[in-house]
């Protein structure tokens, strides 16, 4: 590769980078160009920490033959360390131990640093191989993202050439650049949907951060809390409560979401969600889906905790519908996003009304009245109750057994 066709590739990452695309795309676009300019590699992988409540890291990996290896890797949280011992024998760890830097093995003439992930490229009949890790300054870390490694082999007999290597030293950092701003732009993503929301996420990635600059849209309302948590919490174990919420949590939120619902709030133990009331009585059957879904999971993971003899709590649910002012509320500079109005404090009223009535499931005769008329028929009413903050009392209903 000359000088001009590194240049080349340099402006093509940058204009690239720019305009946003994805991290493997980046890699597969880079290296077919290294490869057009005479640069033969054979292999290549970069990888880079993430912060996501899920995924600790992403591998993205490249190669000139076919091969069933998944060219997009994701590290769950643990998983290097349920693999300490591979990971920590690794090249990447020791440059990284070292602070940075690059490591060159030329496998033609047996050099594999004594890593054995490095003498398998051997024996698969890669001739040279470099690894590099560049570790980001401390201004420039965000959360566990502090540093990105990249590794390049050929299977050509006698390896990269002198300019090859100083090509890929060059090029390898602009590769990085743009890979890493490609990973901020998806970190951002998790970040505002695992704390806001997926629909909340959205609107605020597109500039939806204005403080007083709500919508009012009709929603079909979900509020729900476990069924006497304060008690239980009193008596739990410390090292038992958190398990206990994440259990319970996830139990709600993946059913509310299952039936495309947006989780806006965790208060403690109880849960606000929307279902989108665009089309109403499609919002309300998605609810009532996912209120059946919850019961499913409960049945399991209660099932699952008793065997393990942890405490178990039921969920109390309050559905409504109604207008709602939808976005950010707060101050200049702390906002949050959100929904309030009336029918967000009926909501919540309903809810805490299951224990008065021992039900479950508490509906509002608005919810009840936008149902077809076949979940309308399973819809039983307990009576009419005042609620806290409510002008007049509300007829309530409950759900009758599935036939």
């Amino acid at each position: 590769m000359n000088r001009e066709a590194a240049d080349e590739i340099a402006n093509w990452l940058a204009v690239t980078g720019l305009k946003g695309l994805d991290e493997l795309a980046l890699l597969h676009g880079f290296c077919a160009r290294c490869q057009a300019a005479g640069l033969a590699l054979g292999r290549g992988i970069v990888i880079i920490d993430t912060l996501h409540p899920v995924y600790e890291g992403r591998g993205f990996r490249w190669r000139e033959d076919s091969s069933d290896e998944i060219p997009l890797l994701e590290f769950k949280r643990g998983e290097i360390i349920g693999n300490a011992d591979s990971w920590t024998e690794s090249p990447f760890y020791a440059l990284i131990q070292k602070g940075g830097g690059e490591m060159r093995c030329r496998l033609h003439l047996g050099e594999t640093a004594g890593f054995g992930s490095i003498e398998e490229l051997r024996v698969s009949g890669q001739t040279d191989y470099l690894a590099v890790v560049h570790l980001f300054e401390a201004d420039a870390v965000i959360g566990e993202m502090d540093n990105l490694a990249a590794r390049w082999t050929t299977a050509r007999p006698g390896g990269f050439t002198e300019a090859e290597i100083a090509a890929l030293m060059r090029l390898t950092p602009l590769l990085g650049l743009a890979m890493k701003s490609a990973s901020l732009a998806r970190v951002a993503q998790s970040l505002v949907e695992a704390y806001l929301g997926r629909d909340p996420g959205r609107r605020v990635l597109k500039g939806r951060i204005g403080r007083g600059a709500v919508d009012k849209i009709n929603a079909v309302l979900w509020f729900s809390d476990l069924h006497g948590f304060t008690k239980l919490s009193e008596t739990m174990a410390s090292d038992q409560l958190i398990p206990f919420l994440n259990d319970h949590a996830d139990a709600v939120i993946s059913a509310i979401q299952a039936s495309d619902g947006d989780v806006l709030k965790l208060i403690g133990d109880g849960v606000l969600a929307i279902f989108d009331g665009t089309d109403p009585q499609k919002a309300c059957l998605a609810a009532l889906q996912a209120e059946r879904d919850l019961r499913r999971r409960l049945g399991e993971l209660h099932a699952r905790r008793r065997s393990e003899d942890t405490p178990v709590a039921d969920v109390y649910l309050g559905l409504h519908v109604g207008d709602v002012f939808y976005g950010n509320i707060g101050s200049a500079d702390r906002l949050d996003f959100t929904v309030v109005g009336q029918a967000v404090n009926e909501t919540a009223r309903i809810a805490a009304m299951c224990s008065s009535a021992d039900r479950p499931v508490l509906i509002s005769s608005a919810f009840r009245g936008l149902l077809p008329e076949a979940e309308r028929g399973r819809c039983v009413s307990v009576g009419r109750y005042a609620l806290r903050g409510v002008g007049q009392a509300r007829e309530l209903f409950t759900l009758d057994a599935d036939p």
